[in-house]
């Protein structure tokens, strides 16, 4: 039978009266209200109890604390008050603790050693810190002497001892030679933890004259150096080979203390030839797994974090060929005081109870003493509503003069803790933090939480009112939260409104409005359907929704929960989704998704993807089932299955499934048993305890499975203890003071017999505590309460049934539930990097205060205003997490010349702690982005009117805009550049002493004082002289030329007329005569392949025509062999380049379109160009 805690029914009922005080009043972590609401000092930063100072530098004493009003703060030195003002080396920093000694002066650091404790006060209490030693570093020089050389015979042992002078802290030992090389150890040759240097044996290399050893002092930065030693090896033949001798330790047993979390290094160091190997065994059990290293070639055992369980017997044993020697030292783990329960701030209403407990454990068991406002309780002034109980102060009916800081001290002789708790009496009215017309939206049918975060002292009721003259909120349709939120569990169309949350207490009544809008869900009317599409054709599918017309849906579309793929196949729609020319690998599931602000909605549908009907070929078909199978050779854990294999179907069996059906535990189930390959025909079988076994096979070919074969007779194995244990045992509280253990219960076959039950036993980790045990059935879970927040626990499941218990589970380690973070990161600092990024650092809260596991740290930040204009909006925070103990962080995509705001939290599992206090940082000035447009007006002869808009962004102080224009000239040439520089605040500018009947191109931008923006390009032209352009005659127009046109096209149409008879005809021309009659054989009449005339061809008319022979559409005239210039794809010579140097011509050598204003040809209209438009 188990042996069971138990607690008296005294305690109990203290236990439910300290839970119920506890739980007296929260202050929610408000910046705004937690600057107002006074509070006794906290110790919020302090120098380590043991402070170890560079002797050259000045001594920064830390010490800081808050509290509101703001604390003052005192020292005392080795137990008296210590008088700052009278020594004029030490100043304390302003609104700090932090002492500053200054020893540059000539004063030695040594005659500030001593023992310093900071106290911070208010008119709240008094919290001290720690004692801190104050120690300066010492790194003194080796002693001289004069050292012997060292003559050893060869096998011999051989200790060259280091002896380093004693430092503060102790230096770092390592062995070099006259080179400043580290002498090469091995199991040979090695440096023990005191910095000698052990030979198991000598040999002949190991003669030399610089055996150097170094003392490191690493607080100092400084290396001593001891006279170098002499050895050497003289040999003598044969060489005696010796059986191992212990060098270190000497003698057969030795003790060692080491305290508990600390690293026990435990060193055996042998002598012998050949060289000794090194084992270590523990005495009566195992060495801890996953704790245990062994370093120094195995002669060193390294232990972490060592704990009681570690004490007892280590053996080491030294062997060699010729024998073997060992050392027993046995370790006793003491401990520390460590916290158990640390005491916790107190915030009380006037009239209210509380209590603060302080429990820690040590080896051997510290002692727990209570001090107020840094006195001892025992002679600090009485206060009538507290009672001191041991470990817990009770208190009864607090009044505000009850407020105070108490301390508890847990001491034993390893050490000791010093925790702050204050108890804080505060009488305050109403406040409701909730912003006042806050708006919430929910979708329809959807619960709709409305918040009214709230504090007073007492803790003020809470009512709730809908509209302006409503009625108090009550009936079942609403729920009432602790913390003031308003629930409705299913919010209708009607809900919509204004509601009033009343927050009163005996001190005042305040009320805050909210509002609450109630939309329609979004619904998918017509959803995307199953679809079966052959290759190469189209796939359509649809996805029409209806939504509140007051929310902006997205629609998305995904391939098999991922992406679309990225192909141009792929034509997402409006309402629907097209897929052209599929493919075998478009087969899968198609899903809309349809998100708003407030609800997502979202619908599948299959693709599938077939080839045409294939020609008709051998039919393959999946095999028969196996027949005739039969049991054999029948043992407790396993049977011989035999079976003959039924038709193959034209497609060899290529392997055969066993499966095995339960009838006792899980009747008509069938689970996977093995397979074997298709040649094989029997099976031996494993077969589990208290089953019921009936077998089947499945035939395997490429085609697919068979049908199951017909069940094979059953078969019953006997009972027997279980095997295993639960597997995936886990320890997770739910709760802050409870622990949930879970574990995957044995499947039916696995409990080898009737009866089966869990036997579930958990101790706390790391305390002297006996095993608690339960035994359950039919669960897979067991909850123990009353646990400490965030405790380890060792954990183990066991089987049993009716016939005895399984194995030996092992251990696991759980731990009891989180609670949210207690402390806010602190020492938030922010580095503007540039206009657009900073780099944000903050201290990591201490771990127990995370109370659970550190997830890691959120930044919210917010942009409060534009610098350049002044306005603030909608604060809409961001939120960057940095998981694990990172404590720094980029915050990007910030704006330029803006306010920003940022906190930092710490994040556990269950949830975020507190907030920092907001940190401001503002980004400096960037570069405008480009005006928001550029208008050209009022063209006359010689001026053109601009006007502009301001930059949207303009991040920052616009200096002033820059203007460039330059003339385009006929064949789009770009004229000489012109920059004007016009103050920020103009918006219109007029241009005068323009060309007239010329177009310019214009390029604006603004800048602040960090530089340009971009910039925006527009086009115009000024108008032409009317009177100019009416001397100016179009010849096209003109009637004689048109007649003169005519006659010559007319003439020309004759002659090809008359051409073409005369040749249909075999007519000879007087020409073709005279060739006929002086035949010359280089003269031919007409080529036979071409039909061209030989004589009266021109070489040059059957030239193809020359890529560049044409005048080119920007009016250019191109060489015949290209030089490959990027100004032959520009806009004429002056092709132009952006600021990154990306080319900005136009590739397609068009001209840019002109706008039709008028007669603006850039030539004007002659004969000559006519002739060249006709020909």
């Amino acid at each position: 039978m188990m042996k069971m805690k138990s607690i008296s029914a005294s305690k109990a009922s203290l236990v439910f009266f300290l839970c119920q005080m506890i739980s007296a009043l929260d202050v929610p972590l408000d910046s705004k209200l937690l600057e107002e609401l006074s509070q006794p000092p906290t110790i919020t930063q302090q120098s380590p109890k043991d402070y170890i100072v560079d002797p050259r530098e000045n001594i920064v004493i830390q010490c800081e604390a808050k509290g509101k009003p703001p604390p003052s703060f005192s020292w005392t030195r080795n137990g008296t008050h210590f008088d700052i003002d009278k020594d004029a080396q030490v100043t304390m920093k302003p609104n700090s603790g932090t002492l500053v000694v200054n020893i540059m002066n000539g004063v030695k650091a040594e005659a500030y050693e001593g023992v310093y404790q900071c106290t911070a006060r208010n008119e709240r209490g008094a919290a001290i810190s720690n004692n801190i030693v104050i120690r300066p570093s010492r790194s003194p020089l080796w002693t001289k002497e004069k050292l012997e050389p060292n003559h050893v015979r060869e096998g011999d042992s051989l200790v060259l001892n280091c002896r380093p002078p004693v430092g503060l802290p102790p230096p770092i030992i390592f062995w070099m030679d006259n080179a400043f090389q580290r002498l090469p150890q091995s199991e040979r040759v090695s440096q023990g933890l005191n910095g000698d240097l052990y030979f198991s044996n000598v040999q002949p290399e190991d003669t030399r004259e610089d055996y150097i050893c170094y003392a490191r002092f690493n607080h100092t930065q400084t290396i001593q150096q001891k006279q170098p030693i002499s050895v050497k090896v003289f040999s003598t033949k044969p060489v005696t080979e010796r059986p191992p001798v212990l060098l270190t330790p000497t003698g057969s047993t030795s003790n060692k203390v080491e305290l508990r979390g600390n690293v026990l290094l435990l060193e055996c160091i042998a002598a012998g030839l050949p060289t000794p190997v090194i084992r270590w065994i523990k005495e009566g059990g195992e060495l801890p797994a996953n704790r245990t290293f062994f370093e120094n070639f195995k002669k060193t055992l390294k232990i972490v974090d060592v704990s009681e369980a570690d004490t007892g017997n280590y053996k080491c044993i030294a062997r060699n060929a010729l024998g073997s020697t060992h050392h027993v030292i046995s370790v006793t783990v003491k401990a520390a005081p460590y916290w158990i329960t640390a005491p916790r701030n107190l915030v009380l209403s006037p009239g209210e109870d509380g209590t603060l407990i302080c429990r820690a454990n040590g080896n051997p068991k510290p002692s727990i003493s209570w001090l107020t406002n840094g006195v001892p309780i025992a002679i600090a002034p009485e206060d009538p509503s507290r009672k001191v109980d041991g470990d817990t102060i009770i208190f009864s009916a607090v009044q505000e003069r009850s407020s105070a800081v108490y301390q508890c001290n847990a001491s034993n002789e390893y050490g000791y803790l010093l925790a702050n708790a204050f108890v804080n009496v505060l009488a305050e009215p109403p406040r409701i933090l909730t912003p006042t017309n806050k708006l919430y939206q929910v979708i329809a049918d959807s619960p709709a939480l409305i918040d009214c975060a709230y504090f007073g002292s007492p803790k003020p009721e809470i009512e709730w009112f809908k509209g302006v003259k409503g009625s108090i909120l009550r009936g079942n349709e609403y729920v009432f939260h602790d913390n003031g939120t308003l629930e409705i569990p299913v919010a209708q169309k009607d809900s919509t409104g204004t509601y009033t949350c009343v927050a009163r207490n005996k001190l005042g009544k305040t009320q805050n409005e909210v509002q609450l809008e109630v939309k329609d869900p979004t619904v998918i009317i017509k959803q995307p359907e199953y679809k079966v599409i052959q290759r190469s054709a189209q796939a359509s599918f649809e996805c029409v929704i209806k939504h509140d017309p007051t929310l902006m849906p997205t629609v998305i579309w995904l391939k098999d929960n991922n992406e679309l793929p990225d192909d141009e196949r792929f034509l997402v729609g409006k309402d629907n989704l097209t897929i052209m020319n599929v493919t075998d690998k478009d087969d899968g599931t198609y899903t809309c998704i349809v998100n708003t602000t407030l609800d997502s909605v979202s619908a599948s549908a299959v693709l599938t993807v077939v080839a045409a009907p294939p020609t008709p070929a051998i039919i393959y078909a999946r095999p028969n089932p196996p027949l005739d199978l039969e049991l054999t050779g029948q043992l407790e854990r396993s049977i011989e299955l035999s079976w003959v294999p039924g038709e193959e179907n034209n497609s060899p069996i290529t392997n055969f499934v066993i499966e095995y059906e339960d009838g006792l535990h899980e009747p008509g189930v069938w689970h996977y048993q093995t397979e074997v390959p298709g040649s094989q025909t029997t099976v031996q079988l494993k077969l589990s305890p208290y089953v019921n076994y009936s077998f089947r096979v499945i035939a395997v070919n490429e085609i697919g499975r068979s049908q199951p074969s017909e069940p094979s007779e059953q078969y019953l194995t006997k009972s027997a203890n279980p095997d295993e244990n639960p597997s995936n045992v886990q320890g997770i509280g739910s709760e802050p003071d409870n622990l949930v253990i879970t574990w995957e219960s044995l499947k039916g076959f696995q409990s080898n017999g009737p009866g089966l039950q869990y036997k579930v036993s958990w101790r706390q980790k790391d305390v002297d505590d006996e095993w608690t045990s339960v035994v359950v059935a039919n669960v897979s879970k067991y909850i123990v309460s009353g646990t400490p927040t965030f405790v380890p626990y060792e954990i183990k499941v066991q089987a049993l049934n009716d016939l005895g218990y399984a194995p030996e589970p092992s251990e696991v380690i759980g731990h009891s539930g989180e609670d949210l973070p207690m402390v806010a990161p602190g020492n938030v600092q922010v580095h503007v990097i540039n206009s657009t990024l900073a780099k944000v650092h903050w201290d990591p809260v201490p771990l127990k205060s995370v109370r659970g596991h550190l997830q890691g740290y959120k930044v919210y930040y917010w942009k409060v205003q534009s610098l350049s204009r002044r306005s603030k909006r909608h604060v809409e925070k961001k939120i960057l997490t940095f998981r694990g103990n990172k404590t720094f962080g980029m915050l990007p995509g910030l704006e330029p010349y803006s306010s920003y705001k940022l906190n930092v939290r710490v994040v556990n599992g269950k949830g975020e702690g507190p907030a920092s206090p907001d940190k401001v940082f503002k980004t400096p000035e960037g570069v405008p982005s480009s005006p928001s447009f550029l208008k050209i007006t009022n063209p006359t002869l010689d001026s053109l009117t601009l006007e502009w808009g301001s930059p949207t962004h303009p991040n920052g102080v616009l200096t002033s805009y820059i203007l460039k224009f330059q003339p385009i000239n006929n064949t789009h040439e770009l004229g000489p550049l012109v920059e004007i520089i016009i103050p920020a605040n103009e918006s219109s500018l007029i241009l005068k002493n323009l060309n007239y009947s010329t177009r310019y191109k214009f390029y604006f931008n603004a800048q602040t004082s960090v530089g340009s923006g971009s910039q925006i390009t527009e086009e115009a032209v000024t108008i032409m002289d009317e009177a100019m352009a009416s001397r100016q005659v179009d010849i096209a127009t003109q009637g004689w030329f048109i007649g003169l046109m005519c006659a010559v096209a007319l003439l020309i149409l004759i002659l090809l007329i008359v051409c073409f008879i005369r040749r249909n005809k075999g007519g000879k021309y007087p020409v073709k005569e005279k060739e006929d009659a002086h035949a010359d054989p280089e003269i031919q009449p007409m080529k036979e392949d071409d039909g061209t005339f030989g004589e009266y061809s021109d070489a040059e008319d059957h030239k193809p025509l020359k890529k560049g022979s044409r005048t080119p559409s920007d009016r250019t005239v191109k060489k015949e062999d290209s030089d490959d210039s990027l100004v032959d794809y520009g806009e004429g010579v002056n092709g132009q380049f952006n600021e990154d140097g990306s080319f900005i011509g136009q590739y397609s050598g068009k001209k840019e379109k002109e706008p039709a204003e008028g007669n603006e040809s850039s030539e004007a209209p002659s004969p000559v160009n006519a002739m060249n438009s006709f020909v």
